[in-house]
């Protein structure tokens, strides 16, 4: 199962040899993770992880989720259910479990990035197989042990040069102090992500709102809760947050007028806002997080398109975030109008727009992003940071908005591990795109190499000033 040097790159020769050229210039550039969940307390304890399970399969819904649509229950998998109903607590079982089912990952990205995780990290480079799975876990177990394998010391040997987290607006952002208290050079950032404060049809919604007034000291009016968010994300910037995360089901925006974004606050506030009402106040909020961002310089991103929690017995028994997620049709030239018209053409605000909507790109995404100062686009996410989502990410895109309103590549990952092979893929995947553009005579290659850095590196430091 030894890697393929030329994985990813063009299949005719020409091609091929030009993408190899460009990949060797960024193959070893720093890390920089911009969005992502790895969790804080990796960083802030340095403790070892525990199993190969708990690295590579319970945190990773491409794999949880490919193995319940083919009949493996979730309790099965280890995963803790709301009721604290029975669930499996072998982690070597669940690891067989695993291996048993892994050709159902043949041609998917999982496959890739897991693979390279333990050919590059561990120096396995047999395929995982229910007659190996034992013996590889116990490989695996064992190098855990070890300091090199801590997370500090993975962080390091990764050449990450800066990771973002995501954090709720109610975080205390403990771990992120006690790395900044420890002296440890690495920069690990937290990322403000204020949805349980903002959408009104999250469970517990009015109750985080008065945790929220409360931890801030605000009023509980429209006026007090702006400034609520203003004092919390000065607070995650003090920390070295850089961005800010919204995850709504739609890009839907609104520019009320003070007098009716009062009233809207109160009603959803009492908890009885109607499904249009809630859709109004989650759009309100997003056009006030872009002003916000003018004045404190946090880039804003915006993941819409996602039907959370699509399965309902899902949901019932594990609650959310469980790989339950459907990309549905999103729409961004009427829904960001009234966000881009009061702030789109602020130099002082950087808006990245995700989508999992594939045909928006050419139609609007692109167009918007190569109109608009404020936008750019961030790279494919969730169900397309995959070898031809890339692709059709730069066809789509590049005609219309060009490569400089991207804004390179993020992980948007759980599984520490797969960092680096995700990254790895992203940077070859360009570089087969760019080398077809100069094997066409479209690009000169000393360009091309630019424009390798660029998408590697330059832009997501630039784009996320960091």
């Amino acid at each position: 199962m030894a890697l393929h040097p030329d994985r990813l790159l063009p299949i005719e020769a020409e091609a091929r040899a030009i993408a190899r050229r460009l990949y060797d210039g960024v193959a070893t550039l720093p890390i920089l993770s911009p969005h992502g969940h790895t969790d804080p307390r990796w960083y802030a304890e340095n403790e070892a992880f525990s199993d190969p399970t708990t690295l590579f399969v319970k945190p990773d819904h491409y794999v949880t989720r490919m193995l319940y649509s083919q009949g493996v229950s979730l309790e099965a998998l280890g995963i803790a259910r709301r009721d604290g109903g029975p669930t499996e607590t072998d982690n070597r079982a669940v690891w067989r479990l695993f291996a048993r089912h892994f050709p159902l990952f043949r041609g998917t990205p999982t496959r890739l990035w897991f693979e390279q995780a333990l050919a590059d990290v561990f120096g396995i480079t047999e395929r995982l197989s229910e007659a190996n799975s034992d013996r590889l876990y116990d490989q695996i177990a064992d190098c855990l042990t070890r300091p090199e394998f801590r997370p500090r010391a993975l962080f390091e040997r990764f050449n990450i040069e800066a990771i973002a987290t995501t954090d709720g607006a109610l975080s205390d952002l403990r771990d992120h102090q006690t790395i900044r208290a420890s002296g440890w050079p690495g920069r690990v950032i937290p990322c403000y992500r204020p949805d349980f404060v903002v959408d009104p049809e999250r469970e517990g919604f009015a109750a985080n709102v008065a945790q929220f007034a409360a931890l801030t000291d605000t009023a509980m009016t429209w006026h007090g809760y702006l400034d609520a968010h203003r004092i919390r994300r000065a607070f995650f910037k003090s920390l070295g947050a850089t961005a800010t995360d919204h995850g709504h089901s739609t890009a839907a925006t609104a520019d009320l007028d003070v007098a009716d974004a009062a009233r809207l606050f109160e009603t959803v506030t009492r908890g009885n806002a109607t499904p249009v009402e809630a859709e109004m106040f989650r759009a309100q909020m997003l056009t006030e997080m872009a002003r916000m961002s003018t004045q404190d310089g946090l880039v804003m991103q915006i993941h819409p398109g996602s039907f959370r929690n699509h399965n309902p017995a899902v949901f019932a028994r594990f609650g959310t975030d469980i790989g339950a997620d459907i990309p549905t049709a999103t729409d961004y030239v009427r829904a960001l109008k009234p966000l881009l018209d009061a702030v789109g053409n602020d130099p002082r605000l950087t808006l990245v727009l995700f989508t999992l909507d594939e045909t928006s790109f050419g139609r609007e995404l692109a167009p918007l992003a190569g109109h608009y100062p404020a936008l750019r686009l961030g790279p494919p996410w969730w169900f397309f940071d995959s070898p031809e989502g890339m692709k059709r990410f730069r066809e789509l895109t590049t005609e219309t908005a060009g490569f400089g309103n991207t804004v390179g590549f993020n992980d948007d990952t759980r599984a520490y591990l797969s960092i680096p092979a995700r990254h790895d893929m992203a940077r070859r995947c360009d570089c087969a795109f760019l080398a077809k553009l100069v094997a066409d005579h479209r690009l000169d290659e000393d360009e091309a190499h630019d424009l390798a850095h660029d998408l590697a590196y330059r832009l997501v430091k630039q784009a996320y000033r960091l």
